[in-house]
């Protein structure tokens, strides 16, 4: 089994900054693609950013320039830098990952419980 625990949501005013963080555990071989998603009430899930093994990264233009996504390969650890805050961006983010399992030899798709991030106006 695999598990995704996210952490460091949370209330802030807008123009702050929070740092989420998402730990993959279990009986890993490899992590491919890790990523941040979220889901504002009403709204379908959306990509945030995401980062492939070898440190590529692509985000959403709603948030270039202000959010940094990365990760700590020796930890199964993604971190979402969330900078200049703003209303819009609250939502319940989820962080996904690719595994590869021991036991499997394809990769398949994993997904945290999601954090509540608020931005007040």
């Amino acid at each position: 089994q695999v598990h995704l625990v996210e952490s460091g949501g949370g209330l802030v005013q807008a123009g702050g900054s929070l740092r989420l963080s998402c730990a993959a555990s279990g009986s890993i071989f490899s992590i491919n693609l890790m990523g941040w998603y979220r889901q504002a009430p009403g709204n379908q899930r959306e990509l945030v950013a995401r980062i492939i093994s070898g440190g590529s990264t692509n985000y959403a233009e709603s948030v270039k320039g202000r959010f940094t996504i990365s990760r700590d390969n020796a930890k199964n650890t993604v971190y979402l830098q969330m900078n200049s805050l703003k209303p819009e961006d609250t939502a319940v983010y989820y962080c996904n990952a690719e595994i590869r399992v021991y036991s499997w030899n394809t990769y398949a798709s994993y997904w945290g419980q999601g954090t509540q991030v608020t931005v007040s106006s």
